[in-house]
């Protein structure tokens, strides 16, 4: 299993297009994501649970963005994430009982926090050998978690994000016209 993450990880990401479209689609049923009627459709309940208290140690209100239900979504329409996920929550799991004698939802938040401080970093791999597996799951599910939270409504709303807004008349600014027609060689 491990090697499989590992794999999937070398592999690549998803395209652009496919996360666009499912961020869409996770974006459009909000309600739903935040009822309690939402059924996993890539994760058993233990994913479940250990997946959401994840994204909740990466970003403190993550469940509010929906980042569970934006991972499970994406997972359960590419097998390669979805490899990256189980394998990764498996591996969080087993180093959390080798360290901790607890399964990683179960461990303490200090014990949580710790073993994520771990593998946080790429730089910790090379002074703390057999984390590698773990530093590239922490990776994508950082990014997957942030991504979900920021483009949520909870997360645009603590970052202070206004929309855009309609200019009456644009104005290019004099220092950038200079600047530009400097380094074209025309001025």
């Amino acid at each position: 299993m491990l090697v499989q993450i590992a794999a999937a990880a070398a592999a690549g990401s998803i395209g652009q297009a496919e996360a666009q479209h499912v961020h869409q689609e996770v974006a459009a049923s909000k309600d739903a994501v935040k009822s309690a009627t939402y059924t996993p459709k890539a994760f058993n309940a233990h994913e479940e649970k250990t997946l959401r208290a994840l994204c909740e140690r990466i970003v403190p209100g993550a469940t509010q963005g929906g980042a569970f239900e934006y991972i499970d979504l994406l997972s359960s329409n590419n097998g390669r994430l979805a490899a990256i996920y189980h394998g990764g929550l498996a591996w969080l799991d087993h180093e959390s009982t080798q360290r901790f004698q607890a399964l990683f939802v179960d461990a303490k938040a200090t014990e949580q926090t710790a073993l994520l401080n771990l593998i946080a970093f790429r730089e910790t791999a090379a002074s703390n050998p057999g984390l590698e597996t773990g530093i590239r799951f922490f990776d994508w599910a950082r990014r997957m978690t942030v991504d979900a939270y920021y483009t949520s409504a909870a997360g645009i709303r603590e970052i202070g994000f206004k929309g855009n807004g309609a200019l009456a008349e644009f104005k290019v600014p004099q220092e950038a016209m200079e600047y530009a027609l400097k380094r074209s060689g025309l001025g």
